[in-house]
C-alpha cells in the first residue's frame, strides 16, 4: 500500500532534519524541535496552508515517541471515536504509565460540542493534543482549548525548497519517481516551484501526473518539458488558496478597500473570493467586524445591515447570497467612517488595567440585593427620567478616574449630531 501511494504521501521525510521550509519551528534549538527530540511534547496546534508539513511533523513525531499515538481526522470521526481513543489511554496512562498522542487533522471542523469534549481530558493529561488546520485556529478552534495548547505556525514553501523537493522527487529511487528514469528541465522545475503557491503536495502531485502520463523519448527517459509541466498544472493558478491561510490576503484587501471608501475595489476583492469559493459565512463576519469597528456611529445603520446580510447569506445561500453581499459591502465601503468607538474601548481597557481595584460610586451600587439597601448602596442615586431631556449632573465615572475621557466623538456622519448633543448635554450640566 505504502509503495501505490500517492508521490505526496511516499515523499513524505522521517526525520525532523529533513522537512523543508519551517526552520522557524523545528529547526535545530527551536522549543518544537527539542520537545519532540526528548519526547516531551506538550498540546499543540499546528498552522498553515495545505501542503505546508503540518501532517509530516505529526508523523515524525508518531515514528520518534514512546507514547501511544493515535490518528483521527475530523472530517469522517465524531464523538464515539474519541471517547474510544479517551479510554485507551486511561488505561494507558493509569496501568502502564505511558503517554497518549491524540492527532487531530482539520480539528477545526469539529463543532464546538466536540471540541469541549477533550478539555478537560487534555488539561489533566489524559491526552496529548496535536490538531492541525488550515484555518486560522484563533476564528475556528475553542479558545479554552487554546490556552491549553501552544500554536505554531507553518509558512508557505518558499520557492527554493519547492524546487530541491520536485528535483529530488524525479530522482529519489526509492521513495521518490527515480525508477521510472525520469529528468525535468530547469524551466520547468522552476515553472512548477513557482505555481504551486508554497504548496509541496501541488507540485508532487504534478510532478507524478507528468511523469505517469508522458511517452518515453528516443534517449529511453521520460523528459518533462515546460509544456508538460504547464500541461500538468492547466493554467497559472491564481494566488488564493480558500482552504488555507491565503485567503488572508485577499480578505484584508477587501476589509481595507471598505475602510478606504473604495465600493469598486472592495465590490472586486468580495467577487475574487467567491470566485475562489470562499466560506460566504467568513465573508459576512468580517464585514460585521468592519460595520462596527471601522463606520461605527458615524452610519450605525451600517452595522444593521452587515447583520442583516450575514442573517440572509445563511438562509439564501449561494448563488444569491453574492447580491446580498454585495449590496452590504457597497454600503459598508461609501458609510461615513469613524473608529471612536474602537479608540474608546482601546483606552479604557488601558484604564482598567492601570486602575483595577477601582470603586463604583456607591449612588450607582445596586440596592436590590439582600441587605444592600442597609449598607447605603444606591443612596442618592438620580433618576435620569426624572428631569428635564432626561438628563442630570451626577457622577458615573469612578472617582479615582473623574474627568477621564475615552470616547472622543468625531464630526463624521451620524457622530456629529452625537457630539452637538452632547455638546449641549455639557453645557447645561456646566450652567
Amino acid at each position: 500500500m505504502k509503495a501505490e501511494s500517492p508521490l505526496a504521501a511516499r515523499m513524505r521525510p522521517d526525520a525532523l532534519e529533513d522537512i523543508l521550509g519551517q526552520d522557524h519551528i523545528i529547526g535545530q534549538d527551536t522549543l518544537l524541535y527539542r520537545a519532540i527530540k526528548a519526547d516531551k511534547l506538550s498540546s499543540i496546534i499546528l498552522y498553515g496552508p495545505p501542503g505546508t508539513g503540518k501532517t509530516t511533523i505529526a508523523k515524525v513525531i508518531a515514528k520518534q515517541t514512546k507514547a501511544d499515538f493515535v490518528q483521527l481526522n475530523a472530517t469522517a470521526s465524531g464523538k464515539k471515536d474519541m471517547e474510544e481513543v479517551i479510554s485507551h489511554a486511561k488505561d494507558n496512562r493509569g496501568m502502564y504509565g505511558r503517554r497518549t498522542i491524540l492527532f487531530i487533522d482539520e480539528i477545526h471542523r469539529f463543532n464546538k460540542g466536540q471540541q469541549d469534549y477533550l478539555l478537560p481530558f487534555v488539561e489533566d493529561g489524559t491526552i496529548i493534543l496535536i490538531g492541525a488546520t488550515t484555518e486560522n485556529p484563533y476564528f475556528e478552534v475553542n479558545s479554552a482549548l487554546l490556552s491549553r495548547s501552544r500554536i505554531f505556525e507553518l509558512k508557505t514553501l518558499d520557492r527554493d525548497s519547492l524546487k530541491k523537493l520536485i528535483l529530488k522527487a524525479v530522482s529519489d529511487e526509492k521513495k521518490g519517481m527515480g525508477a521510472y528514469h525520469a529528468v525535468i528541465d530547469e524551466d520547468a522545475a522552476s515553472f512548477l516551484a513557482d505555481v504551486s503557491d508554497g504548496d509541496a503536495r501541488t507540485a508532487l502531485n504534478a510532478v507524478e501526473l507528468g511523469i505517469m502520463t508522458t511517452e518515453r523519448g528516443s534517449d529511453g527517459m521520460i523528459h518533462i518539458t515546460l509544456k508538460v509541466a504547464e500541461q500538468c498544472i492547466q493554467k497559472r493558478a491564481v494566488k488564493y488558496d480558500r482552504e488555507g491561510d491565503n485567503h488572508y490576503d485577499t480578505i484584508s484587501a477587501f476589509i481595507k478597500s471598505m475602510r478606504g471608501s473604495d465600493p469598486d475595489a472592495a465590490v472586486f476583492y468580495l467577487a475574487r473570493m467567491l470566485n475562489a469559493g470562499e466560506d460566504i459565512k467568513f465573508i459576512a463576519r468580517r464585514m460585521v467586524i468592519c460595520a462596527s469597528e471601522d463606520v461605527g456611529n458615524a452610519d450605525p445603520q451600517a452595522l444593521q445591515v452587515a447583520t442583516a446580510a450575514f442573517l440572509a447569506i445563511e438562509r439564501v445561500g449561494m448563488p444569491e447570497a453574492q447580491i446580498i453581499l454585495s449590496q452590504a459591502a457597497a454600503y459598508i465601503a461609501t458609510a461615513p467612517k469613524s473608529n471612536s468607538a474602537v479608540m474608546a474601548i482601546s483606552e479604557a481597557m488601558q484604564a482598567v488595567r492601570e486602575t483595577p481595584n477601582v470603586t463604583i460610586p456607591v449612588h450607582l451600587q445596586d440596592a436590590h440585593y439582600g441587605g444592600a439597601a442597609k449598607l447605603g448602596r444606591g443612596e442618592g442615586y438620580l433618576y435620569s427620567h426624572d428631569y428635564p431631556d432626561h438628563y442630570v449632573r451626577q457622577q458615573y465615572m469612578p472617582y479615582e478616574l473623574e474627568g477621564r475621557e475615552f470616547y472622543h466623538i468625531s464630526d463624521m456622519g451620524y457622530e456629529k449630531k452625537i457630539r452637538e448633543h452632547m455638546s449641549r448635554l455639557k453645557k447645561s450640566r456646566d450652567e
